[in-house]
């Protein structure tokens, strides 16, 4: 149990208790946590940790919970968002970025300004920090393409810079979702400047696309799966009698087999089951195991 008294004294940033995490993920699932804490800077986040350890108390650093499930039963600790890590920094094609900036608006703002390359990210609902722990692309396109270099904070609260090549970006993943502990505070992205009309347009063609594609008006996390390497998840969900599937308020949606929406008060469980139900079947049928883009928070 967390002493809120003696959380509040240390002055680390703003702090709710007992937040529900279903309010703070794009799923709407999640039960309560002890409390939420935003770091006002790199001194207080390390701060923050520091008495987090002492006190032997769990926390997970979270961005906009756009790839979270968090169990129905919550969260026995403290939730930490860098949502005040949106410094931006532009000199000439590098731009450093605070881990806590919106990627969308990232994305439109440096898109906007004659920026390229970055146009693949309109649409992913994540921060930058999030982006670069997941890997985070569309288009064939991700984060290892364009990041120059990162912060991060190391488990033993030491800053150290890591250039792309330490990062180890790979599909869906890299150094940060491999190695528990670290947390990015920014990065530098290195961008080719390009016509801003072009780019403007691109995204706006792909927003198109989106909604004519994607369930977009239900709470998701975007896709479900991987894909695997010679046929798209969403095909063999579809293949395995899945498109439409419903348990609880949890559906496989009509419109992209490989979104799963919250349609009715879902819950955790619901996901979750589904997401099994889905795998199993699909191991069973066509011998692949498909693995989610998603993480599961006990």
């Amino acid at each position: 149990m967390i002493d809120i008294q003696k959380l509040e004294k240390q002055d680390f940033g703003e702090i709710i208790f007992k937040p529900y995490m279903k309010d703070y993920t794009t799923y709407k699932v999640g039960g309560m946590a002890e409390a939420m804490v935003f770091p006002k800077s790199v001194e207080s986040l390390i701060g923050l940790l520091t008495y987090l350890k002492k006190e032997k108390i769990r926390y997970k650093v979270v961005g906009n919970g756009s790839n979270l499930i968090f169990s129905d039963s919550g969260f026995d600790g403290v939730i930490i968002k860098l949502d005040e890590f949106t410094h931006l920094n532009i000199s000439g094609n590098q731009i450093t970025v605070g881990a806590g900036y919106n990627l969308m608006r990232l994305s439109i703002k440096l898109s906007r300004s004659g920026y390229r390359n970055l146009e693949f990210a309109s649409g992913i609902p994540g921060t930058l920090g999030g982006a670069i722990y997941m890997n985070a692309g569309a288009y064939q396109s991700d984060m290892g393409y364009i990041v120059k270099s990162a912060k991060l904070l190391t488990p033993d609260l030491e800053i150290k810079t890591f250039f792309n090549h330490d990062l180890n970006f790979h599909y869906r993943t890299s150094f940060l979702k491999e190695h528990e502990g670290y947390i990015c505070l920014e990065a530098t992205l290195e961008l080719p400047f390009g016509d801003a009309k072009e780019s403007m347009e691109l995204i706006a063609e792909r927003k198109k696309r989106r909604v004519e594609s994607q369930p977009l008006s239900y709470p998701s996390a975007g896709s479900v799966f991987r894909n695997p390497k010679d046929i798209p998840a969403w095909k063999l969900v579809e293949l395995a009698g899945f498109k439409g599937r419903k348990i609880g308020g949890a559906q496989v949606s009509e419109k992209h087999a490989n979104f799963i929406i919250n349609v009715d008060g879902a819950t955790a469980a619901d996901i979750r089951k589904l997401i099994d139900e889905i795998k199993e079947s699909v191991k069973e049928k066509y011998n692949v195991l498909l693995k989610e883009e998603q993480e599961f928070v006990k």
